[in-house]
């Protein structure tokens, strides 16, 4: 079995480490994050970091980079309050990494990417075309992680669409079912297959 020390970790080559420490948590969701400045230039990125915080409130967080480069998705969230979270699939995961190249901010990765954004309801925020789970989320706290100077970013659930099929009678959500993609790491993308529900385990 390979072993790495703290002291290893620390002086690997940049992107050895990189590479190592990011695919180590485990899969991750895949998501694409959309935006739009005030000016109406819209924005979308590929995000592996949204999790789960709480159901009452329904609360779901993400975590930014250091904003000591330009965040176009944070700027835009600050400033408008308003943002969707897209799953990514199978059929589009190429074009959701693609998201991630650096264009300047008033250039849309929507026009990048073959990815089309679309609107419902009164959400300033253009959503993903086709995306098979959609949310809108309004922005309500920041923390700043001391440690590395990231950002996690803390939302609402405002509204929630997702294909018909994919719905369980108890209320979930079969993401295997629209073949939804997981990251490991920072590139490898893969489409997780559901083997088994398990019933809440309570002591023998």
């Amino acid at each position: 079995m390979a072993y790495f020390s703290n002291k290893d970790i620390n002086n690997l080559h940049h992107l050895y480490k990189i590479n190592l420490i990011n695919s180590c948590s485990g899969f991750k969701s895949a998501n694409l994050i959309g935006t739009k400045s005030e000016t109406g230039v819209e924005n979308v990125a590929v995000f592996s970091s949204v999790t789960h915080i709480g159901s009452h409130p329904p609360l779901l967080g993400f975590f930014c980079r250091p904003t000591t480069a330009t965040r176009d998705t944070y700027n835009n969230i600050k400033a408008t309050g308003f943002y969707t979270i897209n799953h990514i699939t199978e059929d589009n995961f190429e074009a959701a990494h693609h998201t991630s190249a650096k264009y300047d901010e008033d250039i849309s990765e929507f026009d990048k990417t073959e990815l089309t954004s679309e609107y419902k309801s009164k959400c300033f925020a253009p959503f993903v075309k086709y995306a098979p789970v959609q949310l809108e989320m309004k922005f309500v706290e920041e923390y700043h992680i001391k440690a590395n100077n990231t950002i996690l970013v803390l939302g609402e659930i405002q509204s929630l669409y997702l294909n018909d099929d994919l719905l369980e009678n108890d209320g979930f959500i079969n993401l295997a079912k629209a073949k939804i993609a997981a990251i490991n790491g920072l590139d490898a993308y893969t489409i997780p297959v559901l083997e088994k529900r398990l019933h809440y385990q309570r002591p023998k």
